[in-house]
């Protein structure tokens, strides 16, 4: 590990060790780019597959669907926040009693900068711009029978129903996901070693 130091108010220096977690450069450039293509492959995809279900579908069940775009975004948070404040030390203890998903689960603390980035970010930021095209659409649907007055009710109450649903929501998560955190992160390991099993 690097150390970095820096000056205290009373002229002494305090050294901090890097965390070698985060990998190399090399790795995180890697990294980065593949990100950067994921999300643009996810966002076009799930953009062209919500536009689509919107479309041949009717108000109610457009709403249901910005619905379930709000949730995912918000337990994806959960779980992004969860294996990133997770304790490793207990799934060792799990692992050598070959307790099923305990390698998985260490696995994401390992990478629970990855982790974060897909979950949070990748996930997470997708399904907001998603819900936010989803919003616009609904909003368009139903100016085009309703006065502009109701429209414009309509639009701004919508608007400000996802961005407090949202918020709301994740708020409400980063204190699940930090009071549960171990147990979450162990629930993925599972999942995650049923998927990778089926493979």
């Amino acid at each position: 590990m690097e150390e970095h130091s820096k000056s205290s108010n009373n002229g002494k220096k305090i050294k901090f060790k890097t965390n070698s977690i985060v990998g190399s450069k090399k790795e995180n450039t890697q990294w980065i780019i593949f990100i950067i293509f994921l999300t643009f492959f996810l966002s076009a995809t799930i953009s062209v597959i919500s536009s689509t279900l919107l479309e041949n579908v009717g108000i109610i069940i457009s709403f249901l669907i910005l619905l379930i775009i709000i949730i995912i975004g918000i337990v994806f948070d959960i779980i992004g926040i969860a294996i990133t404040t997770a304790e490793e030390a207990p799934f060792h203890s799990m692992a050598s009693r070959k307790l099923y998903g305990a390698k998985q689960a260490i696995k994401l603390i390992r990478n629970a900068n990855k982790a974060s980035t897909i979950c949070n970010d990748v996930i997470g930021d997708i399904c907001g711009v998603i819900s936010g095209a989803a919003s616009s659409y609904i909003i368009i649907t139903i100016s085009k029978t309703a006065n502009l007055t109701t429209s414009t009710i309509v639009g701004f109450s919508l608007t400000g129903l996802v961005a407090a649903a949202t918020i709301g929501g994740k708020a409400i998560g980063k204190t699940f996901a930090l009071k549960y955190n171990n147990y979450i992160t162990y629930k993925v390991g599972i999942a995650l070693n049923f998927v990778s099993k089926k493979k």
